[in-house]
């Protein structure tokens, strides 16, 4: 510590002194500590200059109270300040206004008054006696405190001079070491003079505790953050470090850098590749950012996967046809049984191609119940044309960018699904299959089925536009087959844009052919077992396919088939034998139980009774409309889970045999009963849901059977729909209706003389067995299907056995069987 320079005989002799006084701003002096000031105010000057012409070089400096003050009067400067010796005094070279002087503080002094304000400041002080010191516990405690602070200090701030960390440790005085390091600290002015003007050790001590310990409080804080900052840079200045160092060793060797490399790499492929020129131009714009980046740049990878994804993709490059129209039929037949309208627009296809190669590329839509075959009727078109084949599944997709792909700017960002089955592909004509096109969600982040609009337009797809390539890329002759099992939830947009093609259930007859060319030979080699040693008869297949499942397709009647062979299968591997022969006596055994059982015709058919015809997801249904009067009651009573348009089907029924009673012959005791009585009118099954116009001609039936009295006839089944002018119109499923009337031995069919063309899609073994009635009225409709009163039959109306027509769609939908 510096010695104290003191004038012991003003001091001892008179405790006041005349000095001049020099403001200081934003600092303190205090006693024995050495500071550098520059003085260039000119009120300040000339208190420096009055000093330095004194021969002991005495000034007071006192700090300001507000330091914006150019020229503080003594109303703005504290009241103690501190006696200082000027040991320096040095000249700015070309400023004589300016003076650089070097002082030491002596003592601490408090103004008494102002003795001049001009030519500068000067003023009689009182000097201060030194804080007097004290022994007492909680100075002790002070001193032990502010020395272990100090000590942490220190250790915060390794870069402290030594000659400063030397004065600091071997300080004894803890007043002197108090004003030390209020000179050292970033302490506030205000703090600072508080200080100066402590009178008492251990008020000295406890401030300088407080400041210190915030302090070193501050510097924990700053050595954290430098450390956590430290850490996370480290990793990288580390490889930075080693990445110029490898940089160098292979500059050394005469080896390219990576970057360099790879750059120059892709500028190759770009260059060989076979890109449109717009596409082309995006590459190299891409390519010369690429060049410019280095390796640890985030957009350097980016840039990287983007020019890869356009160097893959297929462009220009596209599979050959096979445009032999003979093999592609015998491919379509060697994969697929019957299917005659599919194949045919297959064929009509390449037939064009061949005729004119630029043509574009049609959009289909298979629409048909489950298992009949959709997807795997996708492969078998892409063998035949030679193609190469994708399928997508959209059931669930609710992301729109799931098929546009995501901008670059997202993290993580790829092309949507078909850009990537097209690189997939490697070729720009593939037949991709969009499979459950009819599950397709939507929510917030867009409606994919609008995204599709574009993909399936052939007037649009010819310039798709991938939200991460941002590129034109040309779909148009790429061989779109979506699927669905009902086109309701498809939006009509989207419809329109599409060929829809309908995939009817298999009938038995047709169900037997593709179990014994396709299922059956393909669950008996799955299983292990040679074609000898098992063998399923026609009559066991028709078994299953009738009482073992209830199914449009043939799904799980290859599973049933493959459940059989797996049996067979164990009893070969016990050694129980070796060739068996499957009848269907021996169902029972490896199936267990029947599981479904279909309506069978009624040998005896009360009055109120008629059998109708229904389709469902599952084909054709046998079902049966009864009715029966409510003596005392009134109206129409309707059961079995009947839809809205059923029972305004029955409510029409009923409307015109009330208004026609007497033109249609009925007696006046079975007119009197109808108009006491009430009218129940149930279709079991009960459970089952059912909706659709087609029952009409089976209720208005059953009603007039009940009215007269007289049966419906039990060989018979019907199908149409009626209006109340007594027109009977046509409607849809009559394939499958007329198949479950032929399965459930009804030898007569009652229908809608405009769906007379539908019976062309029959199997004519089917037709041999059947006797067709068309009718186009109700009044031919009850002459055909009540008996007489005399038990003889009525008389058939003109036209009975030509073919007639369809009219609107009858399907199962949601499980409601539509009649």
């Amino acid at each position: 510590m510096t010695e104290n320079i003191t004038v012991a005989d003003r001091t001892t002799e008179n405790t006041t002194l005349e000095l001049p006084i020099l403001p200081l701003r934003n600092t303190v002096i205090f006693p024995s500590g050495i500071s550098p000031l520059t003085v260039g105010r000119p009120m300040s000057l000339a208190a420096a200059e009055a000093a330095l012409q004194a021969e002991e070089k005495l000034l007071g400096v006192v700090a300001q109270r507000e330091d914006e003050d150019s020229e503080p009067s003594a109303d703005n400067l504290y009241r103690v300040g501190t006696l200082v010796v000027i040991n320096r005094m040095m000249r700015s070279p070309g400023t004589e206004n300016v003076l650089h002087l070097i002082v030491q503080g002596q003592e601490r002094f408090r103004i008494v008054g102002f003795t001049e304000q001009t030519p500068h400041l000067k003023a009689r002080v009182e000097i201060l006696p030194e804080p007097a010191r004290e022994e007492t516990p909680e100075v002790e405690a002070l001193r032990r405190n502010i020395n272990a602070l100090v000590q942490k200090a220190l250790t915060l701030l390794p870069n402290v001079p030594s000659e400063i960390r030397n004065i600091i440790v071997s300080a004894e005085d803890s007043v002197r070491l108090a004003y030390f390091l209020a000179s050292v600290l970033e302490l506030e002015t205000t703090q600072e003079q508080a200080l100066l003007e402590a009178d008492t050790e251990s008020d000295l001590l406890r401030m300088m505790h407080s400041y210190l310990a915030r302090e070193v409080e501050v510097l924990e804080i700053r050595s954290q953050i430098a450390n956590q900052a430290q850490e996370e840079l480290g990793k990288t200045q580390r490889d930075y470090i080693l990445r110029e160092q490898m940089r160098q060793i292979q500059k050394e060797l005469g080896e390219n850098e990576p970057e360099q490399a790879e750059a120059a790499m892709m500028r190759e492929r770009v260059e060989k590749a076979d890109l449109p020129d717009d596409v082309r131009k995006e590459a190299e714009r891409e390519l010369r950012r690429l060049e410019r980046l280095p390796s640890a740049a985030p957009d350097y990878h980016v840039i990287r996967t983007y020019l890869e994804m356009i160097l893959e993709l297929p462009w220009k490059v596209s599979t050959e046809d096979n445009l032999d129209l003979n093999h592609a039929r015998e491919v379509l037949d060697e994969d697929h049984y019957d299917l005659d309208d599919i194949k045919e627009r297959i064929l009509e296809h390449l037939a064009v191609i061949k005729l004119n190669p630029n043509t574009k590329a049609p959009i289909l839509c298979f629409v048909g119940p489950p298992g009949v075959g959709k997807t795997s009727l996708g492969q078998s078109i892409a063998r035949a044309m030679g193609r190469k084949f994708e399928r997508m599944s959209l059931g669930g997709v609710r992301d729109e960018a799931e098929l546009r792909g995501h901008r670059r700017t997202y993290i993580g960002a790829l092309p949507g699904r078909i850009i990537q089955a097209l690189r997939r592909a490697g070729v720009n004509n593939p037949v991709m299959m969009l499979d459950e096109v009819d599950k397709l969600g939507m929510d917030f982040r867009g409606d994919p089925a609008s995204a599709l609009l574009e993909i399936l337009d052939p007037a649009q797809n010819f310039s798709f536009r991938d939200h991460y390539l941002d590129l034109p890329f040309d779909l148009s002759r790429v061989f779109f087959i979506a699927t669905a099992n009902s086109l309701g939830p498809i939006p009509p947009a989207l419809r329109d844009r599409m060929e829809i093609i309908g995939l009817a259930g298999y009938s038995e007859d047709e169900k037997l052919h593709i179990a014994k060319r396709y299922l059956a030979p393909r669950q008996i080699k799955e299983t292990g077992l040679g074609e000898e040693q098992l063998q399923i008869t026609d009559e066991a297949i028709q078994a299953i396919a009738s009482r073992y499942t209830r199914e449009a397709g043939v799904r799980q009647l290859e599973r049933t088939i493959g459940k059989l062979a797996r049996k067979v299968a164990l009893k070969v591997a016990q050694g129980k034998g070796d060739v068996f022969t499957i009848t269907p006596d021996d169902l029972e055994e490896y199936l267990g139980h029947e599981k479904f059982f279909h309506e069978m015709a009624r040998d005896i058919l009360p009055p109120g009774v008629a059998t109708g015809l229904a389709v469902t997801d599952m084909g054709g249904e046998v079902l049966f409309v009864e009715a029966t009067l409510l003596p005392g009651g009134k109206g129409l009573t309707l059961t079995g889970q009947l839809g809205e348009v059923m029972q305004e089907s029955a409510k029409a029924a009923h409307s015109y045999l009330w208004s026609h009673a007497k033109e249609m012959g009925f007696n006046c005791d079975c007119i009197e009963t109808f108009e006491k009585s009430g009218v129940h009118l149930h279709v079991p099954a009960g459970a089952i849901p059912k909706d659709g116009p087609s029952a009409g001609v089976a209720i208005v039936s059953a009603l007039a059977s009940l009215c007269t009295g007289r049966a419906v006839r039990n060989d018979t089944a019907m199908t149409g729909e009626i209006t109340l002018s007594g027109l009977v119109f046509p409607v849809g499923g009559i394939k499958g209706k007329v198949l479950a009337a032929h399965r459930a031995g009804i030898k007569r069919v009652v229908l809608p003389r405009r769906n007379e063309h539908d019976l062309k899609d029959l199997p004519q073994e089917t037709l041999k067995d059947l006797e067709v009635v068309f009718v186009e009225r109700v009044d031919d409709l009850l002459k055909a299907t009540l008996t007489p009163a005399n038990g003889e039959p009525c008389s058939e109306p003109e036209g009975e056995g030509e073919p007639v027509t369809t009219g609107s769609e009858v399907s199962f939908e949601g499980g409601d069987a539509r009649v």
